[in-house]
């Protein structure tokens, strides 16, 4: 498993819980450009309508010798269709949002790593980066003795 990108962002903004692979339907050109990172996830959230789970604001850059620029365009996700059902239950009855985490290829094809998470608040994020720093002074301090 060859990692493309990872989503930072989804991490610092939002309580992850279940993650789940899905395939992504990629045009021609689109699929060069993730081959050579030009993918970003950062804006990126996960739609589920009329029994499909849809990629939107995902932004993939235009191949170098392409002349096609749909860059944000939405993409379909390849999921089961129980899978489907499921996210779509926890996204209406429990609030969450469908975030993608990470892009990474998977035996020759291109996946998507997607994540059910919550939203943080802003105490919540302050919260976790005071926790870090306590983590990485202790680490620090059982380093040196």
């Amino acid at each position: 498993m060859k990692i493309i990108t990872n989503n930072k962002k989804a991490y610092h903004n939002f309580f992850v819980s279940d993650t789940l692979e899905a395939g992504i339907e990629l045009k021609g050109n689109e699929i060069k450009s993730v081959c050579q990172g030009k993918i970003n996830l950062s804006d990126g959230y996960v739609v589920i309508k009329d029994g499909q789970a849809l990629l939107k604001n995902c932004h993939i850059s235009a191949y170098q010798d392409s002349t096609e620029s749909e860059c944000k365009r939405t993409r379909r996700l390849l999921l089961h269709k129980n899978q489907i059902l499921k996210l779509e239950r926890q996204v209406k009855e429990k609030g969450f949002s469908i975030v993608p985490t990470k892009v990474y290829f998977s035996n020759g094809y291109v996946k998507v790593e997607i994540a059910l998470a919550k939203g943080k608040k802003l105490y919540d994020k302050r919260q976790v980066l005071k926790e870090k720093a306590v983590k990485r002074d202790l680490d620090r301090v059982m380093k040196n003795h």
